[in-house]
């Protein structure tokens, strides 16, 4: 399981918002290239990049430091979310050395364009899948769907999605832990590996996670945690891979 460190991105700067709130947001750094470097230092084997105004305009704002970072780092796998809802976009980023899109609220609106993306990109498509109560919510969650996030999941088995982040919103930056039991049932409903997001607050949150023994759950986002200490890069890392090298 990799741990991957958020990189949220906010008019220029690195940012950390509570459950998605653009009016509630702390900003860590107005440097967010030399806020990718702590964590490749720290030893991070992939980032997870969100271009925050990009999901509540529709397309992508941030998207020179998106390229800045991708470009510094070039053998980095870099997945970038936040606005993605056309095919000129993810071949904006694609071209720009990023590694994987994640498209949400086009996947939610319009499930078809997942199909579509995976087809023109092969391999770049994540789905990010972000829910309050079980139903997915929109429009840098904005609004919440009828839609539940283990059918939505399903839905996309058969197009190639490479794999799914899913987010408790009412978790996310609240470093109360993230929904261990909503992550393991999305990665036991579906056969698309699972990334959890939102929430998690230190080495137990790792911990936890890790003793559910879900081979499905591949990776876990963190953002708040690191940013404020209460859990260090690299002795997370460090624990998934000794429980992996146990097995």
């Amino acid at each position: 399981m990799l741990i991957i460190p958020a990189i949220d991105l906010k008019d220029g700067a690195c940012v950390r918002l509570r459950q998605g709130l653009m009016d509630d947001a702390t900003v860590f750094s107005d440097d967010p290239v030399a806020m990718a470097a702590k964590w490749v230092e720290a030893g991070c084997r992939r980032l997870h990049l969100v271009d925050l105004n990009g999901a509540f305009e529709g397309q992508p704002v941030n998207g020179e430091v998106v390229t800045a970072i991708a470009q510094r780092y070039p053998n980095l796998p870099i997945q970038i979310g936040g606005g993605i809802r056309s095919l000129e976009t993810i071949e904006h980023y694609v071209r720009a050395g990023v590694s994987y899109v994640i498209i949400g609220t086009k996947a939610v609106k319009q499930p078809e364009f997942v199909g579509e993306a995976c087809r023109a990109f092969p391999g770049k498509v994540i789905v990010g899948l972000d829910a309050k109560d079980g139903f997915v919510a929109t429009d840098g969650w904005a609004e919440v769907s009828s839609v539940q996030a283990v059918d939505l999941a399903r839905r996309f088995e058969a197009d190639g999605v490479s794999a799914i982040v899913y987010t408790d919103i009412a978790k996310d930056g609240m470093m109360q832990g993230c929904n261990v039991e909503a992550t393991v049932a999305l990665a036991n409903a579906s056969r698309i590996p699972v990334i959890a997001s939102g929430g998690i607050h230190n080495i137990g949150d790792i911990q936890k996670l890790l003793e559910t023994n879900t081979p499905g759950i591949i990776g876990a986002i963190t953002g708040r945690a690191i940013y404020e200490g209460t859990l260090d890069v690299a002795e997370a890392q460090a624990l998934c891979d000794l429980k992996y090298k146990d097995e």
